[in-house]
């Protein structure tokens, strides 16, 4: 049986724009949609869709947020399988669970109990940081959805990533006929000099050979009927990547195995899901 992707949804517009977003991912995967409402209180507190059920929010139970999120699903691809399910728990509990039986799990960027002004929920943080499966945090315009495609264009972190994001990062794009741009961010250390022993030229040109050299052997795999540019940019990879995805309909990154202190996003992850102009997927290596 094929895993489901699953969303989670609390009601708030960053989720059911997730539930869009999730939505497109199924029906392109040919896999069931899994819709899954996580909460804290039984009361529920927030206007947009209380009014989009026409209750008063203080009547608006987990089935009304569930209906509401299965009709946006449903809007775009009438004909894929959904399933719901409530749970009266911490969200972030109940979608590491989901995620060790999905394809992908979905966040928004932000659910409704959060601060506005927060750049991350703390949800969206923690289930990127310790999930099983790719999870994806949508970010970026208001109408930005997995179908649209309006870039044409997806972007993959490849230095440090692991293998399992790099095909990830294959899939998707062929799934949506979609550009891949490959970047691989590089530095040249401020202490080195041209007299350095192991350096010909200048030390900027010998990084910038050896990333090149370093990009190409990781796309070594690559399908063959991938449109696949390969870009070296000297530069942290953190302005780098946050530089592309202006221009990307999806950016993605790896996240390592668990060290001795358990679960850790890198440096690079943490930023790009807090500053991405567009969806951020975070997938974790397999090997």
């Amino acid at each position: 049986m094929s895993l489901p992707v699953v969303v989670g949804v609390d009601g708030s517009e960053p989720s059911l724009r997730a539930v869009d977003w999730a939505a497109d991912e199924a029906d392109r995967h040919g896999v069931p949609l899994r819709i899954v409402h996580a909460y804290r209180w039984d009361r529920y507190e927030g206007a947009s869709l209380a009014r989009e059920i026409g209750k008063p929010s203080g009547d608006v139970t987990s089935d009304d947020i569930l209906v509401v999120a299965t009709r946006r699903a449903r809007r775009h691809h009438p004909d894929i399988t959904v399933t719901t399910e409530a749970v009266a728990e911490e969200p972030e509990y109940v979608l590491l669970r989901e995620a060790r039986h999905a394809s992908a799990v979905i966040v928004g960027h932000r659910g409704r109990g959060e601060l506005a002004d927060l750049l991350l929920g703390s949800v969206s943080l923690a289930v990127a940081t310790a999930a099983d499966c790719p999870v994806i945090v949508v970010r970026g315009d208001r109408d930005n959805r997995a179908a649209d495609g309006r870039r044409g264009r997806m972007v993959v972190g490849v230095a440090d990533a692991p293998t399992a994001a790099v095909r990830f990062a294959y899939d998707e794009a062929r799934r949506r006929g979609a550009a891949l741009d490959a970047v691989w961010a590089w530095r040249c250390p401020t202490h080195e000099t041209v007299d350095h022993p192991l350096l010909a030229g200048t030390p900027e040109r010998a990084h910038q050979e050896r990333a090149a050299k370093e990009l190409e052997a990781a796309l070594a795999d690559a399908p063959a009927d991938l449109r696949l540019r390969r870009h070296t940019v000297e530069g942290p990879a953190r302005r780098v990547l946050l530089t592309a995805s202006h221009e990307a309909d999806l950016l993605v990154v790896g996240r390592r195995r668990p060290g001795p202190f358990g679960h850790r996003l890198g440096r690079v992850a943490h930023t790009l899901l807090h500053h991405s102009a567009c969806p951020v997927a975070v997938v974790p290596d397999t090997a």
